[in-house]
């Protein structure tokens, strides 16, 4: 695999919400360091939205983004910035989980 197939074939393994910039935005990128003790956040801001993501698996917790916000904070409410997302997506009541089953 050559250099180029093989820095695109990792970008592929990347996770996370695509979200509309803002408060809320901000504070999923501080939740994301939180949460995901020992991995990179990758955050690319453009400006409009902000790409958030890790490679394999990223969770994100209500309690951490609340605490992130300063204030109460339901975990359905991030559909309405989430604008898009990499990965498969598993939502509970209390976290939100991005992943892959499979590395590229």
């Amino acid at each position: 695999m050559s250099t180029a197939n093989s820095a695109q074939a990792y970008h592929n393994n990347l996770v996370g919400p695509v979200m509309r910039a803002g408060d809320l935005a901000q504070a999923v990128i501080e939740a994301a360091k939180v949460d995901n003790p020992g991995k990179e956040i990758f955050v690319d801001d453009k400006r409009a939205y902000i790409r958030i993501h890790a490679d394999q698996e990223m969770i994100l917790r209500q309690a951490t983004i609340e605490e992130e916000l300063g204030r109460p904070f339901r975990m359905n409410d991030l559909e309405v910035d989430l604008s898009s997302f990499a990965g498969q997506i598993e939502s509970r009541d209390d976290q939100i989980r991005f992943y892959f089953n499979k590395t590229l």
